[in-house]
């Protein structure tokens, strides 16, 4: 039995146990569905056997040594996989301009970050790639217990994951990476190298662009280090048992034939608007984000006009770029929208 199918199945038994509005809603109608399985552990319900079976499935899935379901974002995968390959006054490498999470994740630790700086692209105003040979400089010069790296980045630049994994390798160091927009990679040829079979840790965010639910993660780790105590000392020992069943719906349509074709149509949808947008520039490694710019028009300018004129919001602008970013759960609605748009300019 999955967890999908345990949350679905009626208790029978009279229950004076938390949850305590008992699967039923009388706060806010349009939940309803999601106070029905709302539940915790009881003797003739446990999700928990359940939790450990899906991840396992989860794990064959990924190919990993394990794979665990967040319900926190990546920055809980980031913070526990820190945790779990360092201890207090280890130096670990991280980007001068990282996710908080990223700092949050060392100072947690007790361990010690040292950073360096991506070069910026003078034309888009966004970072580059990791440069595997800033991390062998590094590595050469200190003794540092793991290597934090963002690949891709929110605009979609893509690192050598293989080649700084060699590097921490011959140093003795982690590779944890955030790929967190990453999380469609795993499933498609089309799409950038995962970091999933790659490197020690990796975190991805289901709800970024792979259609899940805010804020639902995995990490995933291919090294023999259990996670889980890591996380039992900040997760919350009372689950949404809801968001984890979301979690492995997620997957199980992302590895179907389905989900697989719907990533290929996205990516020949977004490769269409790109070839008929002639008076739009595109940059980046990830075919499923639009960062684009357009002569004459700064970033911001180009954002206030989409959001003004044509009511289209952007995830995030500069001042030579705007991002438009696209997942699984953008329909050929939005998309013939933003394509006669885009030949406007």
């Amino acid at each position: 039995m999955s967890l999908v199918r345990l949350l679905e199945q009626k208790n029978k038994k009279i229950l004076f146990t938390t949850p305590s509005h008992g699967q039923k809603n009388g706060i806010y109608p349009p939940l309803e569905g999601m106070y029905r399985i709302d539940i915790s552990e009881t003797d003739c319900q446990n999700p928990q056997e359940e939790l450990i079976r899906v991840q396992l499935w989860a794990r064959s899935v990924y190919q990993t040594y394990s794979t665990t379901f967040l319900t926190n974002g990546s920055t809980s995968g980031i913070i526990a996989a820190v945790l779990s390959c360092t201890k207090v006054g280890d130096k670990v490498l991280i980007g001068a301009n990282a996710h908080p999470c990223h700092y949050n994740a060392v100072k947690l630790a007790g361990a010690r970050a040292l950073t360096y700086t991506p070069d910026i692209d003078p034309e888009w105003g966004v970072p580059l790639e990791t440069k595997p040979e800033v991390i062998e400089n590094y590595l050469s010069r200190y003794d540092i217990k793991a290597v934090i790296i963002t690949s891709p980045t929110y605009e979609g630049i893509i690192s050598d994951i293989e080649e700084i994994k060699a590097i921490c390798e011959r140093h003795n160091a982690y590779l944890i990476v955030d790929e967190a927009h990453g999380a469609l990679y795993p499933f498609s040829d089309r799409l950038p190298l995962s970091a999933v079979n790659i490197a020690d840790f990796t975190v991805q965010s289901l709800h970024k662009t792979a259609g899940g639910l805010n804020p639902t993660a995995l990490l995933h780790c291919n090294c023999e280090i259990d996670v889980k105590p890591a996380l039992d000392m900040f997760m919350t020992t009372s689950p949404s048992y809801p968001l984890l069943a979301s979690i492995e719906e997620n997957i199980a349509y992302l590895d179907s034939k389905e989900g697989r074709k719907e990533i290929e149509h996205l990516i020949d949808r977004l490769d269409k608007i790109r070839a008929n947008s002639s008076g739009c520039q595109f940059f980046g490694d990830d075919p499923t984000k639009l960062l684009i710019k357009v002569d004459g028009l700064s970033g911001y300018e180009l954002s206030e006009m989409l959001y003004e004129d044509f009511d289209i919001e952007d995830e995030r602008t500069n001042e030579k770029s705007t991002l438009l970013l696209c997942g699984i759960g953008t329909d050929n609605k939005k998309l013939d929208r933003l394509q006669n748009i885009l030949k406007k300019f």
